[in-house]
């Protein structure tokens, strides 16, 4: 028997809580050979002398592999090298950083981390190439597995409405992009649905372009979210920034069309199956959004090849994927 720890961030009031259901469904899956516990940090991941106890409490919940599932890097720190897995989802805390920050959080939460950690895994070859531009770290121990479309997300047929479609726009962090959405979005006849907390300055820009919008501000199920995409007609994920792009396949898989960005991880992960704009260009955006709800049978083309990029993204497949990685290193 392997036993294996997943080290958790302890949650946030607001924020994006993908990589706790991501790790909950590799769990579920377990096998007979692998047990699978859950650590969460006695404290959310915030000032100095908090995260100082989550790396030390670490220590003493060590088992035979140490999997630090994303976020709070830094945890490593006391961990033994040999049977710790390090989970990076993407580079974006950097990109956003400068100066004595930007060299503090990178030795922190990336390069110390790196040094202590057997193992690296990244969601997708694009955040393992922003991840190799920061880090001096063996390429072929930074592992590419994918995140898996959880199974909540089930083909549903629906008409779509072109006098006005419903846009849904899952996430609200600065990289989701919403203030050039709403700029394009402005005269283009649509509800425009987002999940996710929206500062003052995000709303007022919203209003400023007479956007008819929805804002879902509170935490809502798996199953409510698979519904919001059934209910749609077009997904929205305009990121500056992905490290994997979620949305995408979960909109492959419902049989919705999505507009997506032409940079980052974003290309990999829709493949043929979306419309891929410049998310720095309002008039790319634009267009991108009144080619999907205009031109029927492109539509239709995306969505047909969405049900088959899905494949690649099976939650059995993505689970053995960390199975056998565990057994390699145990």
């Amino acid at each position: 028997m392997i036993n294996v720890v997943h080290f958790q961030r302890k949650r946030r009031k607001h924020g994006n809580y993908s990589i706790e259901s991501y790790f909950w469904g590799i769990r579920n899956l377990q096998p007979t050979d692998i047990k699978i516990n859950l650590k969460v940090s006695k404290f959310i991941s915030k000032g100095v002398l908090r995260r100082l106890y989550n790396t030390v409490e670490a220590f003493f919940y060590q088992q035979d592999i140490n999997h630090i599932t994303g976020d709070i890097h830094f945890i490593a720190t006391f961990l033994s090298k040999k049977k710790t897995i390090l989970t990076i989802h993407d580079c974006g805390f950097l990109q956003r950083l400068s100066g004595i920050k930007f060299k503090i959080v990178k030795f922190f939460w990336y390069t110390l981390p790196a040094k202590r950690s057997e193992i690296i895994t990244v969601n997708s070859n694009a955040t393992k190439q922003d991840l190799l531009n920061y880090i001096d770290f063996p390429e072929d121990r930074i592992k590419v597995i994918y995140v898996f479309v959880p199974e909540v997300h089930q083909p549903n047929i629906k008409e779509f409405n072109k006098e006005k479609p419903l846009i849904l726009q899952i996430g609200t962090a600065e990289n989701k992009n919403i203030k050039r959405v709403a700029q394009a979005l402005k005269g283009v006849e649509c509800k425009y649905v987002i999940l996710g907390y929206l500062d003052s300055e995000t709303i007022s820009i919203l209003k400023k372009n007479e956007i008819d919008f929805e804002n879902i501000d509170k935490k809502i199920s798996d199953k409510e979210v698979a519904d919001l995409y059934k209910k749609c007609d077009v997904v929205s994920f305009v990121s500056t920034l992905e490290g994997f792009g979620m949305p995408i396949v979960e909109a492959n898989a419902t049989g919705r069309v999505v507009v997506t960005s032409n940079v980052a991880s974003m290309p990999e992960i829709g493949a043929d199956a979306a419309e891929f704009v410049n998310p720095f260009d309002i008039e790319s955006i634009k267009n991108g959004f009144l080619k999907v709800i205009n031109n029927d049978v492109y539509r239709e083309q995306l969505i047909e090849n969405g049900y088959k990029n899905v494949n690649r993204f099976q939650q059995t497949k993505i689970a053995n994927e960390y199975y056998n990685l565990y057994r390699t290193i145990s």
